[in-house]
């Protein structure tokens, strides 16, 4: 079970990733920590899961690679999200 400090150094990773994604991608207006936080969340596991599906190599720990993954998985989220918003 990991310890308390590690989930609270993943979530802070986590919001910076999805703040860094929203900023790239022109959503930052639109979103506000809560919102960076799950998107970094998510995102962590689509690139997580692209990386394992391309053999880019395992995206685990608290690790440059791991919140490059987590950043390129977010953008990737807002991506498709904003195709879908477009289509509503």
């Amino acid at each position: 079970m990991p310890e308390i400090s590690n989930i609270i150094v993943w979530l802070i990773l986590g919001g910076v990733s999805g703040w860094i994604a929203s900023k790239l991608t022109g959503n930052d207006a639109k979103m506000g920590i809560g919102m960076n936080l799950v998107v970094g969340i998510l995102g962590a596991f689509i690139g997580g899961w692209l990386a394992g599906i391309f053999g880019l190599g395992p995206a685990t720990g608290l690790n440059l690679w791991s919140f490059i993954i987590s950043i390129v998985g977010s953008v990737i989220l807002l991506a498709i999200v904003s195709v879908f918003r477009k289509k509503l």
